[in-house]
C-alpha cells in the first residue's frame, strides 16, 4: 500500500496513482537537465503523451467526417470514440498477429483491398513507419470512396519508437512536406495541413513529460516553427 496519502482527484485508480508518484519521483521541471528521458514510453507512464493532445483534439474537431464506412490504422479506438453515423468499422494492419485487424495488407501495396470503398479513414501516427509514402497515399486515395475524407496525423518531433524504431521507423514531417506529398494524390486545394504545438511542448515531448504536467495555455499556444504534430483533412475529389 501506498504510504503517501491519495489526492482526492486521483480518484480510485490505482493506475493514476501510479503514475502520479511516477511524476514525483521524476519532476518535470528536471527532465530538460537530464540525459535519459523521464519516461521511455512517450509519457505513458506518467499519464498522457503530449501528442495526443493535438492528435485528439484535430479528430475531434473533424468527428463529423467519421462516418459510414470508416478505416481506421491497428483498432477502431478513435473511430468508436468519435464517429458520428459510423455504419461499418474495418481496421487495416500488416500484422497478420492483431485479432482486431479485418484487413492484412501492407497499406503500399494493399491492392486487394477495392477502390472506392471507405467514406473515411482515420490514419494516425502510421506515415513515419512506411519507407514509400507515397505509395502509400496513392492506396489512401485510391480506396476513398468520392467525397470520402483521410484523416491524418504525423510526427514533426518524437523519439524513435521503442524496440523496433531503429529499424523502422524511417521519417518526421513538416506542414510544408505533408502539403506536398498530399498535393501530389489529392490535388494542390484538396488537403488541409496544419502544425501544432509550440517549443514547450515540443521540449515536454521529448523529454517524456505527460500533458497533465503542463498547463492548458502551454498545449494551446500555437508557434508554426516548432510543430509537435501535423494534421491533414484531405478530400477525394467527387466524380
Amino acid at each position: 500500500m501506498p504510504t503517501t496519502p491519495r489526492p482526492s482527484w486521483l480518484g480510485d485508480s490505482d493506475a493514476a496513482w501510479r503514475r502520479h508518484l511516477r511524476r514525483l519521483r521524476r519532476p518535470a521541471w528536471l527532465a530538460p537537465f537530464r540525459t535519459a528521458p523521464a519516461s521511455a514510453f512517450w509519457g505513458f507512464d506518467r499519464g498522457t503523451p503530449v501528442d495526443r493532445y493535438y492528435i485528439e483534439r484535430f479528430v475531434a474537431a473533424h468527428r463529423a467526417d467519421i462516418r459510414g464506412h470508416v478505416l481506421e490504422m491497428h483498432d477502431t479506438g478513435y473511430t468508436d470514440r468519435f464517429g458520428a453515423g459510423v455504419t461499418r468499422r474495418d481496421v487495416l494492419d500488416i500484422d497478420p498477429r492483431n485479432e482486431r485487424a479485418t484487413i492484412i495488407a501492407d497499406l503500399t501495396t494493399a491492392d486487394t483491398v477495392a477502390a472506392d470503398t471507405f467514406d473515411c479513414f482515420v490514419l494516425t501516427q502510421t506515415l513515419q513507419f512506411i519507407f514509400d509514402v507515397p505509395a502509400a497515399l496513392a492506396q489512401v486515395h485510391r480506396i476513398l470512396r468520392p467525397g470520402g475524407v483521410a484523416l491524418v496525423t504525423v510526427p514533426a518531433v518524437s523519439r524513435l519508437a521503442p524496440g523496433y524504431g531503429l529499424e523502422r521507423d524511417y521519417w518526421r514531417f513538416t506542414p510544408a512536406s505533408c502539403a506536398a506529398l498530399f498535393a501530389a494524390v489529392f490535388g494542390s486545394s484538396a488537403a488541409a495541413v496544419h502544425g501544432n504545438g509550440n517549443v514547450r511542448t515540443a521540449t515536454a515531448f521529448l523529454a517524456g513529460l505527460a500533458q497533465e504536467e503542463l498547463p492548458r495555455s502551454a498545449l494551446e499556444a500555437q508557434d508554426d516553427f516548432f510543430p509537435v504534430i501535423v494534421t491533414v483533412r484531405a478530400v477525394k475529389a467527387a466524380r
